[in-house]
């Protein structure tokens, strides 16, 4: 099955003095180059109404038109997976994710993924790369993440999360108390010896997270988190850089912290919780075609609103029993 769209763009003057197919390949990121230079071999790619080489320079400003002829690109296959669908329309899809599904399939996951669940909601998703996802959401992390249904809106969505202006925020739970919110601005890249983790390293890419306190208990934190940029497990790698790592992380969190004299309900609430405390409840973008600005929530899972009232009662009790110390002073 073959799909037409006509791709637009114009490039841009960071651009000047490359090659065609350079530019392109920074244009259209979203495909890869061996892609673009078969349209442009194939005659599909028009600079300022000519059909140049790949090797032809450009110098920004040139407006760029691709006939982008679209093959089903995977063996993927569709699956009759539930789908928590918060939004729809002809060019997004807005999904609200459980932990523990994966979002796309790979050696460890062939099948039983989100994508897997996106090709039967929506066969097309096949076309456009990745499946329309554009963003990533960890296995073990809930909540709310985009899929574009079309490349107009896939081009739109990577231009948003490359400008740094779709609002993504997440609620997290954390080890330790802060004291007030703050930035974490470090690069984050592959660990230098265990190269399946991500860590603060100097040669890392730049990643920038926002966070504020929303409640303190006894030894931890409910925050609010807000990507200024979207590194491989972002979040989880800042917070335990800052030695607040999330509570329950399996790969950054570090041994079990238990409250001195927590209660035996807390003590076991934290015990099983096995995934990481984070949730990506807030989601914001313009929309690609309309401009009007959207805005979606996804409520906490029950897992962390468990974690949070477990959280909440220790710390009361903790207040009532320092409370009955003081009054029983002589």
């Amino acid at each position: 099955m073959t799909d037409i769209q006509i791709l637009h763009g114009e490039i841009p003057p960071s651009c000047a003095g490359m090659r065609l197919d350079q530019a392109l390949a920074q244009l259209f990121d979203g495909y890869s180059r061996s892609r673009l230079t078969q349209w442009l071999k194939a005659g599909q790619v028009r600079v300022n109404g000519q059909q140049l080489r790949g090797r032809d320079k450009v110098w920004g400003g040139e407006q760029v038109e691709v006939h982008a002829e679209l093959e089903e690109q995977t063996d993927w296959q569709a699956e009759a997976i539930p789908l928590e669908i918060v939004y729809e329309d002809e060019q997004l899809l807005v999904i609200n994710k459980p932990a523990g599904l994966v979002v796309h399939p790979a050696a460890g996951n062939p099948a039983g993924t989100l994508v897997n669940a996106l090709l039967h909601h929506d066969a097309g998703l096949n076309t456009i790369p990745r499946a329309g996802v554009v963003h990533r959401i960890d296995k073990d992390t809930s909540g709310l993440l985009v899929v574009a249904r079309t490349l107009t809106a896939q081009k739109s969505l990577v231009e948003q999360l490359q400008a740094h202006s779709l609002l993504r925020e997440y609620q997290a739970v954390v080890t330790g108390v802060l004291t007030a919110g703050g930035t974490v601005d470090a690069p984050v890249g592959r660990h230098p010896v265990q190269r399946k983790r991500m860590a603060v390293v100097p040669n890392g890419k730049p990643a920038v997270t926002h966070y504020r306190v929303v409640e303190r208990f006894r030894a931890h934190c409910w925050i609010c988190c807000r990507l200024e940029t979207g590194r491989t497990h972002q979040i989880r790698v800042h917070m335990a850089h800052i030695h607040h790592a999330l509570v329950g992380d399996p790969v950054y969190g570090g041994r079990l912290r238990l409250p001195k004299g927590c209660n035996e309900s807390l003590t076991e609430t934290l015990r099983h919780f096995r995934r990481q405390a984070l949730h990506a409840g807030r989601l914001g973008l313009v929309h690609p075609v309309s401009g009007e600005t959207l805005e979606w929530k996804a409520d906490m899972p029950a897992d962390m609103e468990s974690l949070l009232v477990s959280l909440r009662a220790d710390a009361e009790a903790a207040l009532q029993a320092e409370d009955a110390a003081w009054w029983d002073k002589p």
